[in-house]
């Protein structure tokens, strides 16, 4: 990847959650995939049947209106905690079907803290699983992909997301978590605490040590990129 050819925003906190142009804004943060439709909850995803007990029509409709509610930003929550875009779709829906077994569980009004809390359970045991396939993969970087020309719009989009991914990677998982549900403006620190079931103290720090090493990192990547154009003019 050409770093130069990424332009790294002013605001990064807006880079995560969208705000200012920032990667949010794209295409894939606007509902490219997160529109919603009965296959959030259907009992089968991919390869891996479910089976559910019988749900009243109270319960199926307070579940419909969780995922009329929350699919769209919980598709975007488990992409920036690490999911590829290509198992996005699984992760969500894994979220729900969770969310489905457990629905005499979530406390009423508490339906979005349930749901964060258990997609940064699925997006971290996603992350392991892509760990371990790399793992089996030696040649997994230099494998062969399709190369589709895009607009250069839609190309500098998506390789602003891919600097974005990048950054958030190499964060710690439990700094990662904190960032991005915070900075995607839907959870406070509190309820990052009840989501995460930890101290607000250790929310706090985190999020504050995270949004360190973020800062460095894209400060590191505009040095790079304003170097490579300097010596390129």
């Amino acid at each position: 990847m050409k770093v130069s050819m990424v332009a790294l925003p002013d605001n990064s906190s807006d880079w995560i959650s969208g705000g200012s142009g920032g990667v949010g804004s794209s295409a894939e943060s606007r509902g490219s995939r997160p529109s919603l439709d009965d296959s959030a909850l259907t009992e089968e995803s991919g390869s891996k049947p479910r089976t559910f007990p019988p749900r009243s029509a109270a319960q199926e409709r307070r579940l419909r209106e969780m995922v009329t509610a929350h699919h769209g930003l919980i598709w975007r929550v488990v992409r920036r905690l690490g999911v590829s875009e290509a198992d996005a779709d699984d992760a969500a829906q894994e979220v729900f079907f969770v969310a489905a077994s457990r629905l005499d569980d979530i406390e009423t009004g508490k339906e979005r803290a349930f749901l964060y809390s258990t997609a940064a359970r699925v997006a971290a045991n996603a992350r392991r699983s892509l760990r371990r396939r790399r793992a089996a993969h030696d040649n997994y970087e230099n494998a062969p992909r399709d190369v589709v020309p895009l607009p250069d719009a839609l190309s500098d989009q998506r390789k602003a997301r891919e600097v974005l991914d990048e950054i958030l990677d190499a964060l710690p998982d439990d700094m990662r978590e904190v960032l991005v549900l915070f900075e995607m403006k839907e959870l406070s620190i509190q309820e990052i605490a009840e989501a995460l079931d930890m101290p607000l103290g250790t929310v706090g720090s985190r999020l504050r040590r995270a949004r360190e090493k973020f800062q460095a990192a894209v400060e590191r990547r505009r040095a790079m990129a304003a170097f490579r154009t300097g010596a390129t003019s």
